[in-house]
């Protein structure tokens, strides 16, 4: 029977810099214990079962499978999500686009739109800060509509919601104090589809055309008709693509237009306001 400490010490998982990471979350799922277990008890014998879960889990590692996957969970923000192969895993990254648009908005009420909501990582991280907003998650898969609102429903927000609709497609006479988005935004030449975790994710959640910005560009487009006077546009875009994102914004009339850096450094959102 195997310890903790061994089963880590020959985990060989490919070289990067998560490897070590990756094992330890796989085991400590394997064992049912936090990751704090596995360094307080590294002598601990692992069962039969856990070991067999570990190791098959490992396997799908080796094939590329992001862990996310599958354990079916990722963390943002303060929440712990459940995730599933047809929604965006939810980034560290995006996580810039919460404080954001936190920043931006006052606490009173308010009602928040987030596109594309995937998984609800975004809407749920606004509901959860602001419990007097109205936030409204929508995506177009209804797979994806279901998971956010079983998220919804395991953190017993009451203030956020979800639809199917794509993009403003189902929302109609609705308009919003502030829209915030992390739309597809890859090129649809891009090698780095064919590179890594990213293989195993939904490609409609990622690519948008030839330059990577046909979402965006409908997003800017459509919504000021969905915007209160005054009302905000956030969103999210690859590192390069700031410049040409702020000039949508500007060519759309938004003002107050800007970037913001990631914690690598990346110009990775990008905002404007809609004149009052």
């Amino acid at each position: 029977m195997a310890t903790i400490m061994t089963l880590l010490n020959e985990a060989q998982l490919p070289d990067s810099p998560s490897a070590r990471l990756d094992s330890e979350l796989l085991l400590a799922a394997a064992l049912g214990k936090p990751r704090s277990f596995l360094r307080t008890w590294p002598e601990r014998v692992v069962s039969r079962e856990a070991h067999e879960r570990f190791d098959a889990w490992l396997e799908r590692r080796r094939a590329g499978e992001p862990v996310a996957y599958i354990l079916g969970r990722q963390g943002f923000w303060s929440l712990d999500l459940e995730v599933a192969p047809h929604t965006l895993i939810p980034r560290p990254d995006t996580e810039l686009l919460v404080e954001s648009a936190l920043q931006l908005l006052p606490a009173s009420p308010a009602r928040v739109l987030d596109l594309g909501t995937g998984t609800g990582a975004i809407a749920l991280a606004l509901a959860c800060e602001r419990l007097s907003w109205r936030v409204l998650g929508v995506d177009r898969i209804p797979e994806a509509v279901a998971l956010a609102e079983r998220n919804r429903e395991r953190l017993r927000l009451g203030n956020v919601a979800f639809r199917q609709s794509h993009w403003f497609s189902a929302l109609a006479g609705e308009r919003f104090a502030m829209i915030v988005g992390n739309p597809p935004y890859i090129p649809s030449s891009d090698p780095h589809l064919r590179e890594g975790d990213v293989r195993f994710e939904p490609k409609s959640a990622l690519v948008a055309g030839q330059d990577g910005l046909d979402d965006i560009r409908q997003i800017v487009r459509e919504a000021p008709a969905y915007l209160d006077a005054g009302g905000w546009l956030l969103l999210e875009h690859g590192y390069d693509q700031a410049e040409a994102v702020r000039d949508l914004l500007l060519s759309g009339g938004f003002t107050q237009v800007e970037s913001r850096r990631d914690l690598a450094g990346h110009e990775r959102i990008s905002l404007g306001r809609l004149p009052c």
